[in-house]
């Protein structure tokens, strides 16, 4: 087993071994020689990217020298959507936000150089090494201009102050993304990971998780959850439904969420996880959150869905507004429906809005473009699938609705 990686992955080539030494002289020559580097660590979900880069630091924070000048800041580009919020949280975990005060700068770059020339102790060779740790890095090639990556790429290889900056991403396309300008200032240093999880180590790691461990304090609760377990793993439905989710999504993150679930069912009057649990937790998982949002939904507002859905079938994707749609659902209620009333123009814009405020529906136009309301071309963020599931569970659905829609799918096959 790889000695860095031995609770994430066990090493049977010497590929996770090789990459765990690379990744961590390269982090050890930025703390202890001030050399500034940049990497990316690409993979899919569930690769081992993050438990990697963890254990790489881990093993490099043991070193004396390390724990005492290596300092890290974690972004997340989930979370730091912009360059002002970015900084700001730099600021804060570089523990600087009464050096900064009330200064003003002119630009990013400035207040940045100002930060990491505020570490400094002396000449450079005391310079405290920042670690900057880049998680959803294709995010932040959204941010304006790039300033963000810019700032830090040029910073690296420019050799001002020594940093380092790794990157985590699932886009293999992600260099393509960045501007001309920040990719030359980037070492094009990247490490691939590749999930070689299988369906039997999948399950495995189901028991191996709800196992409880021969130190439990009462035992006979702990042989007799154990025995559970196992036979829980040997199910058949339990087994379809760990299969479904494998072939889901092979991120344990999300096996985590399928077990914190079973787990909760637990009772001290049914002490154990049944099949059952199982099932339910993974409908749960499996839920559409669109489709259940569309059961909350007036008549009104699901007769412009597939009103939406009609014109989306027809004009094969392209975008529509609400004149568009409030006609096609003119036309269904002279043909078919003889149980939905006439609204008035106003009580429909207020449903279509409001379909938009649910994000069922999204603008083309950016938020200040001055089109009327009525021809504002929108796009629809549902497909026929969740559309008609949510017609078949909808409460005391109109005939007249349902059959309009099945006609429509129909036609269209």
């Amino acid at each position: 087993p790889c000695p860095l990686l031995c609770e994430a992955a066990h090493c049977t080539s010497g590929v996770f071994c090789c990459i765990c030494r690379h990744l961590l002289e390269l982090l050890r020559r930025t703390a202890l020689h001030g050399e500034s580097n940049s990497v990316l660590l690409v993979g899919p979900r569930g690769a081992g990217k993050t438990m990697l880069l963890k254990s790489v630091l881990k093993e490099l924070l043991k070193e004396k020298d390390v724990n005492k000048t290596l300092m890290q800041v974690h972004l997340n580009g989930l979370l730091q959507t912009d360059d002002k919020i970015a900084l700001k949280e730099i600021t804060r975990q570089l523990h600087l936000e009464n050096v900064v005060g009330d200064k003003v700068f002119g630009s990013f770059a400035e207040n940045l150089a100002f930060l990491l020339e505020a570490l400094k102790k002396g000449d450079r060779s005391s310079s405290r090494p920042v670690l900057f740790l880049l998680d959803e890095f294709d995010l932040f090639v959204h941010h304006k201009n790039q300033t963000l990556l810019y700032n830090l790429f040029d910073v690296s290889q420019s050799a001002q102050a020594p940093i380092a900056v790794v990157g985590l991403t699932c886009r293999l396309d992600v260099l393509e993304l960045l501007e001309k300008r920040v990719k030359s200032r980037f070492s094009h240093r990247q490490i691939h990971l590749l999930s070689g999880a299988t369906f039997p180590d999948y399950v495995q790691r189901v028991q191996s998780k709800l196992w409880l461990p021969e130190q439990f304090p009462d035992q006979r609760f702990a042989h007799e959850w154990n025995n559970s377990v196992k036979a829980l793993c040997e199910d058949k439905s339990v087994e379809d439904a760990l299969q479904r989710h494998f072939n889901s999504s092979k991120d344990f993150r999300s096996l985590h969420v399928l077990l914190m679930l079973c787990l909760s069912r637990v009772t001290v009057a049914k002490p154990c996880i049944k099949p059952a649990d199982v099932l339910e937790a993974s409908r749960v998982c499996f839920a559409d959150a669109k489709a259940n949002m569309l059961h909350g939904l007036s008549i009104l507002e699901l007769c412009l869905i597939i009103a939406m859905k009609h014109l989306n079938d027809v004009y094969e994707g392209e975008p529509f507004n609400l004149q568009m749609v409030h006609n096609e659902f003119k036309k269904f209620l002279q043909r078919k429906s003889s149980t939905i009333y006439h609204f008035e123009p106003a009580v429909v814009m207020k449903a279509f809005e409001h379909l938009q405020q649910l994000e069922l529906i999204r603008p083309l136009d950016s938020p200040g473009a001055r089109t009327q309301r009525e021809f504002q071309l929108m796009r629809l963020l549902l497909d026929t699938s969740q559309i008609m599931e949510a017609l078949q569970k909808y409460p005391q659905c109109p005939t007249d609705v349902k059959q309009w829609a099945m006609n429509l799918q129909l036609n269209w096959l």
